[in-house]
């Protein structure tokens, strides 16, 4: 996926557009984010005991990850993103792999 957890970033479909948030959750087995604050859903509860009476609660449901759009922290913009391998190594050997910002060229991660 080529956004995480706490990443900053911008709707671009859906009846949030234009609307930006922080990633609060991932399903990436099913492609998914939750972004705190928007695609607010009307769900209907039954009661469960007394710590959860009945009623309409307001909650946040999950968006396709195609829809949003990663806002780049150096140049403030929503911008695609890329891969590429630093020449640092990681604590296996390996080339560390980053995310960069295409419209600025600058690292993410």
């Amino acid at each position: 996926m080529h956004v995480k957890t706490g990443d900053e970033v911008l709707i671009i479909t859906g009846k949030d557009k234009g609307r930006s948030g922080k990633i609060k959750r991932m399903l990436p087995s099913e492609g998914r984010v939750v972004v705190e604050g928007l695609n607010i859903v009307k769900r209907h509860t039954k009661a469960r005991g007394p710590g959860k009476p009945a009623g309409i609660i307001d909650l946040e449901a999950s968006l396709d990850v195609s829809n949003v759009m990663l806002i780049c922290p150096s140049c403030k913009r929503a911008s695609r993103t890329g891969h590429r391998f630093l020449e640092e190594t990681d604590h296996k050997g390996r080339p560390r792999k980053v995310r960069f910002c295409k419209a600025c060229d600058a690292t993410i991660d």
